[in-house]
């Protein structure tokens, strides 16, 4: 898997251990997270196999208590768990899973095992990032975000301007309600010009984790 990174290193600790199958009788829990949002997506069990399958296929799978078997998640359903990392908990007993969703992880239909709120609120940030993505890469007809790329760069940009000023302007003048709605359209369009740039809003965001300096 070109995409997929296995980083054992646990927090706190500058040691790479492998997983310690021993403490649980060769089964360790693993708990799956959406690699953008960071939403806990469900709750698992890996055996020494399992993880083997999972990094080779690149499909996130478990070992069935159930069935007694290994089994991958979406197998039936085609909601697959694509793998795109694992991180080991400072005892090396249990399992963090980063992966990507396709379809609804829950038999339920919702995005979580732990229902539809799970998602953190900024998370919606990473999936609408990711929806752009796809709008540049995909040009649907009869999309805003379409006729916003087609539209070009300095167009795009226009727009941030525009969005802007207005989300100024309704900082001194308007409601609570008119500012949110207007920091929320400018933080749309710079996602798109981001997007029209090669670039996006994960890597403003480690521009500005850089910058963060906590205090002594």
């Amino acid at each position: 898997m070109k995409d997929a990174a296995m980083n054992t290193t646990p927090a706190n600790t500058d040691a790479t251990p492998t997983p310690d199958w021993a403490k649980g009788g060769g089964l360790l829990p693993a708990i799956v997270q959406h690699w953008r949002s960071g939403e806990v997506l469900m709750l698992g069990y890996m055996n020494a196999e399992a993880l083997a399958r999972t990094l080779d296929s690149g499909k996130v799978t478990f070992w069935s208590r159930s069935k007694e078997r290994l089994w991958t998640k979406g197998e039936t359903s085609g909601h697959v768990l694509v793998f795109k990392s694992l991180r080991l908990d400072c005892d090396a007993d249990a399992l963090l899973v980063q992966a990507e969703p396709h379809g609804p992880t829950c038999h339920t239909g919702t995005t979580s095992c732990f229902g539809a709120d799970a998602r953190p609120p900024l998370g919606f940030l990473a999936e609408l990032d990711a929806l752009i993505a796809r709008r540049h890469a995909e040009r649907p007809a009869g999309s805003y975000t379409t006729r916003l790329f087609e539209g070009g760069t300095r167009r795009i940009a226009q727009k941030v301007g525009e969005e802007g000023v207005e989300a100024a302007l309704a900082g001194v003048a308007e409601d609570d309600a008119a500012l949110l709605g207007e920091a929320a359209d400018l933080l749309f369009h710079l996602a798109v010009l981001l997007r029209a740039r090669g670039l996006s809003l994960a890597d403003a965001v480690r521009v500005l984790a850089a910058r963060h300096k906590p205090a002594e």
